[in-house]
């Protein structure tokens, strides 16, 4: 989404006023600084018996149990805390009035809260292993205690801190987005706009202004025009009119649905976010982007399963960019990264005894042998051949989910903004020429297509070992404005609940594509 005033380039430190950050997110800091630390008052055997975490005692165990604070570090702690918002976190997740008056409690409050932000900056606030049922991607390594040291000693609080979270135009973007939305947030109270008839362009309904309302709010609309002084507000149109329609346009494009510009019901949705909505979702967000290695293998393949999007980059360039069908609700792709370093031309679809219980068991033989199904040591498998599942070129990724990449029959799917339809494997777009395309990077074209030609089944290996990263980002950078989609899988409401945000409303169910049985 285009917001006016956000700009990749900026600092991710806070560019809105201290006090209005504050009061959006409920925090009081205020009197934590009172009566800062002296190290003269602390005692390192007192200090021992006020430390339990075990992050807190390795740092002071390094130290040898000396004081790390005074009153200018616990100021300048207080201040960086202060703006966690522009990292879509709550200062009072690290940090609660009051402090303690008592030296060695103080000292060890202070060490905890700039440990656990930091670390909260570093890899992210909540563990993605423990709020997901797969999550296997890597996740950055940095010593936070050591760094806090150095920090402290050379005086570089807040030039340490800003360099913990991840250094780039999507991350600051979104930090920048984030805080203009706290602020529309605290500038506009809206009521949701109703449910009913989809409202087409041209049409007149008693719901328009509140649309105008909203959308206003979320700077899809100039703001209303101040009136004269003396002279009361027109009455607002209730007509769908042509500027209307363009906005209502450039929202669906950034949410990656069908700009046709008629607000029905997924339109309707995405208005009723609000701007406080919009926040919810970049916070969410830039947690997931912390969770991610800084520097990410030069080469691989990021697919983002939220947006059906794959992402092939090749020795630190993007190169290829495509769409993919990942799994539907109920058969989530998982989060995860494993590595293929082989192409299987004219691939057999080893049928999952789930999906031949649940989808194939009532089926007869004339079923079978129409799509080119038959029994093979005892499993059901599909043969190679154009009707075959997995198209003509799989990517063998190796997971212990059997999660991998392949071609589809079913071409039709990716021209759909809605693409989650598979049973959790990842169909990509135009599989064969993208296959092609890594097996010319690594010299092997020909044997590829050999391969093909045969119409048997038949594996050509890669030079080149690619790990395939599968990403679920709601809201992203695309180069050029910030995107939003839906959150089908309900996976944002387990982010949010960790790091003491609201759940998301409900979500919208997707219609089973019938007789598409696929992986």
């Amino acid at each position: 989404m285009a917001i006016p005033g956000v700009q990749a380039s900026v600092s991710i430190r806070s560019r809105a006023g201290k006090a209005l950050i504050l009061a959006l997110f409920s925090v009081a800091l205020a009197d934590c600084g009172k009566s800062g630390v002296h190290p003269k008052d602390v005692e390192p055997s007192a200090l021992q018996s006020e430390v339990r975490d075990a992050q807190v005692r390795s740092f002071y165990q390094a130290r040898q149990w000396k004081a790390a604070w005074d009153r200018k570090s616990e100021k300048a702690l207080l201040e960086i805390i202060e703006q966690a918002p522009t990292n879509g976190l709550k200062p009072e997740l690290f940090l609660k009035e009051p402090l303690p008056t008592d030296a060695n409690a103080r000292e060890a409050a202070l060490t905890a809260a700039a440990l656990k932000y930091a670390t909260a900056l570093a890899r992210g606030y909540a563990d993605p292993r423990k709020i997901s049922a797969v999550y296997t991607i890597p996740r950055p390594k940095t010593d936070v205690a050591a760094g806090l040291t150095q920090a402290l000693d050379q005086q570089g609080l807040a030039e340490w801190y800003a360099s913990l979270p991840p250094q780039t135009d999507e991350y600051r973007a979104m930090s920048d987005a984030h805080i203009q939305y706290l602020q529309l947030a605290g500038q506009t109270k809206l009521t949701p706009v109703p449910g009913g008839k989809a409202i087409k362009p041209g049409r007149r309904d008693r719901r328009i202004p509140q649309i105008v309302a909203s959308l206003r709010a979320t700077s899809y609309l100039p703001p209303e025009p101040p009136t004269a002084d003396g002279k009361p507000t027109p009455a607002a149109s209730t007509r769908y009119s042509p500027p209307l329609v363009a906005a209502v346009r450039r929202l669906q494009a950034d949410f990656g649905m069908k700009p046709d510009g008629v607000i029905g019901e997924a339109t309707l949705g995405v208005i009723n976010l609000g701007p406080a909505g919009l926040a919810r979702q970049l916070a969410i967000a830039m947690e997931r982007l912390r969770w991610l290695e800084r520097d990410p293998p030069r080469t691989r393949v990021d697919v983002n399963t939220a947006a059906a999007f794959l992402d092939y980059w090749r020795d630190g360039r993007l190169v290829d960019h495509r769409n993919v069908v990942p799994g539907e609700p109920d058969k989530a792709t998982p989060q995860l990264q494993a590595s293929f370093s082989q192409l299987v031309a004219n691939p057999y679809w080893r049928i999952p005894d789930s999906i031949y219980e649940e989808e194939l068991a009532d089926k007869g033989a004339a079923y079978f042998a129409a799509n080119n199904m038959a029994m093979k040591d005892g499993r059901l498998v599909q043969l190679p051949g154009p009707k075959n599942s997995l198209g003509l070129v799989k990517l063998d990724v190796q997971d212990p989910q059997q999660i991998y990449l392949h071609d589809t029959p079913a071409k039709a799917l990716f021209s759909f903004p809605e693409r989650h339809r598979s049973h959790g494997c990842v169909r990509v777009e135009n599989a064969l020429q993208f296959a092609a395309m890594l097996a010319s990077q690594d010299n092997v074209l020909s044997k590829f297509e050999q391969a093909l030609a045969s119409g048997e089944e038949t594996t050509v290996r890669l030079r080149t070992d690619i790990p395939v990263r599968l990403l679920y980002h709601t809201a992203f950078w695309d180069g050029r404005s910030i995107q939003f989609r839906p959150d089908v899988y309900g996976w944002d409401d387990d982010v949010a609940m960790a790091l003491g945000l609201v759940r998301g409303g409900p979500r919208k169910s997707l219609q089973k594509e019938s007789g598409d049985i696929g992986p």
